[in-house]
């Protein structure tokens, strides 16, 4: 791990306005800076930098951090990469303890270089290849999209990398997925005659490939293996090449192949990216839901495309919102993006994205094809496929309409559909009252300390109630005693982060950038907070000890309660009037 006070020196050090500006313009907004959130579409702008607290809040899509959070999420990096990154524009660097160094600095940085250099030398076989570039024409690559995506050649040899790698035995190439080793253990090139793909990340370093064969041959697509650089649950391909157009077009076309992706943008549809290997999962689906608004998942029209498309859906339902929609293409069986856009072209293949399947629909339409709505027991199984997915639906609106469209199909009423489905029923709620009540003691607690956090070690653990709070304002006050009760919110929250009370912090601190504390009151606040939770508790006890001498008498009581009890009493008759 990298140590605290090196975090803290750096989150001391940076300006998270001035870094913020760097990437999204910053309009000044009262005490705060605003503009619109770079997560996610918006128009009018719900993205806040408080150069105070030195954090940033989305009040659009919930985006939430400090200085190293921003650049983990703007740039798609890890936690150590954001802090090298964030220290190498102050010119600091950065010091390892023992746990860190399990996994050397230059490790990852070993990694990227030997994928580079392998992804260069491929570059060149491809020139001097003219079997693969024949290929490349067949398939109707230019030699300008054969450069944006960096495609190359794998040699037909089993150790033809030992051309770039003389130290071809290093564990380095096994590591990073580029060589095999037997279990005799003879060492052999991974890709052997297979036009080469890098797989890039959005800092741009090549992480992973993708092999086609070039001939006939088993398998016809081949990805590397999960290195300490690439996840492919987590890594979508094409993402980089696709900032722009996702940004202009706002909608993100999913496919099942890389090829897919490179035949699109061959014929000016920039906007596609593919999963690699693996079933849609519910991260990629975020990823792309903070870039656009729009998802269509674009997938062949034959069996195993279905199921793909399936797959994606029931992963999709717990990332979506009301305002983000997700639509499904099927293509003709005999066809996939690749093949269909070159056999009719840019025009009719954005037909059908615009036109694609709302994710309701395409719900509703699968359950249907399972069950037979002409029986009683085909109606009762709808409502029984339908009811893990309309639990995964974080969203009131959509699930509403489609709980009334299940009532229509099923022969069942709306209010039984949600009883069946164990779904909160969505009737009109009561009247709001016409003063919201104010936040409870142990909430203003919470604000009070992320406001002030040396606030924390005046704090009375013993006095606090069992409140959902209660957690957060411990976990608070242990940060702050373990760094000597000098921290600012933005290092608390990098303490904070993966745990539990993560969530609820962070809303307290965003609640802080519209309800912010007098700096002159904010101790006399904090006095007066504790003053009445002390109340409180003394009421609590009084009425503990007040039930107990009503059921075994004052001689029930122990000296020391029994004390206690008298004084309690003493106070309360003293203070009727």
């Amino acid at each position: 791990m990298i140590p605290d006070s090196f975090i803290q020196d750096l989150l001391a050090r940076i300006d998270i306005v001035e870094l913020v500006d760097g990437y999204v313009p910053l309009k000044k907004a009262g005490g705060n800076y605003a503009a619109c959130c770079p997560f996610h579409n918006e128009k009018t702008p719900s993205f806040t930098v408080s150069p105070a607290k030195q954090f940033y809040h989305c009040f659009g899509c919930g985006a939430h951090g400090s200085a190293i959070g921003f650049v983990m999420e703007y740039q798609g990096i890890g936690f150590v990469d954001a802090v090298r990154e964030l220290a190498g524009r102050l010119g600091m660097a950065v010091p390892e303890d023992n746990d860190f160094q399990a996994r050397p600095q230059g490790e990852i940085r070993q990694f990227t270089e030997v994928m580079a250099r392998a992804a260069a030398w491929y570059k060149e076989q491809l020139r001097r290849t003219p079997r693969a570039i024949e290929y490349c024409k067949k398939r109707g690559l230019s030699g300008e999209i054969a450069a944006r995506f960096g495609i190359g050649y794998a040699p037909d040899g089993w150790q033809s990398l030992q051309a770039v790698f003389p130290d071809y035995d290093t564990p380095l190439l096994r590591q990073a997925g580029l060589v095999i080793d037997n279990e005799s253990g003879r060492r052999y090139d991974r890709f052997r005659d297979r036009l080469m793909i890098p797989i890039v990340n959005p800092k741009g370093d090549i992480i992973a490939f993708g092999g086609r064969i070039i001939d006939q041959g088993e398998p016809k697509y081949l990805n590397s293996p999960e290195t300490p650089l690439f996840e492919k649950g987590r890594e979508l391909f094409g993402l980089p090449q696709a900032r722009q157009a996702l940004r202009e077009k706002n909608t993100a076309i999913v496919t099942e192949g890389y090829m897919d992706v490179i035949a699109l943008a061959q014929n000016g549809v920039g906007n596609a990216v593919a999963t690699l290997g693996t079933a849609t999962t519910p991260t990629h689906v975020q990823k792309l839901l903070r870039q656009v608004d729009r998802i269509v998942f674009c997938f062949d029209g034959d069996s195993a495309g279905r199921k793909a498309a399936w797959r994606a859906l029931e992963n999709a339902l717990e990332m979506l919102a009301d305002n983000k929609a997700i639509g499904f293409v099927l293509l003709p069986p005999e066809h996939d993006p690749d093949s269909f856009i070159r056999d009719h072209g840019k025009a009719e293949f954005e037909r059908l994205i615009a036109q694609a399947t709302p994710l309701s629909d395409f719900l509703l339409r699968e359950l249907a094809l399972r069950c037979d709505l002409t029986s009683a027991e085909g109606r009762a199984q709808l409502i029984y496929e339908a009811k893990p997915l309309l639990l995964k639906l974080p969203t009131p609106l959509l699930r509403l309409q489609l709980v009334k469209r299940l009532a229509e199909a099923s022969g069942f009423s709306q209010g039984e559909v949600e009883r069946l489905c164990e779904l909160k029923s969505y009737a009109p709620p009561a009247p709001a009252r016409a003063k919201r009540p104010p936040p409870s003691l142990s909430r203003n607690l919470l604000r009070l300390i992320l406001h002030k956090p040396s606030l924390a070690a005046e704090l009375p653990a013993a006095l606090l109630p069992d409140a959902p709070e209660r957690p957060a304002l411990l976990r608070l006050k242990a940060c702050l005693e373990n760094s000597d009760g000098a921290a600012s919110y933005a290092l608390l929250r990098e303490q904070l982060r993966g745990q539990p009370e993560e969530n609820l912090i962070e809303t307290a601190a965003a609640e802080l950038l519209d309800l912010p504390f007098d700096e002159d009151e904010a101790d006399a606040e904090f006095r007066a907070t504790l003053e009445k939770l002390q109340e409180s508790a003394d009421m609590r006890r009084f009425a503990e000890l007040q039930m107990k001498a009503q059921q075994f008498g004052v001689a029930g009581l122990s000296a020391e309660e029994k004390q206690a009890y008298i004084q309690f009493l003493t106070r309360k008759t003293q203070s009727t009037p």
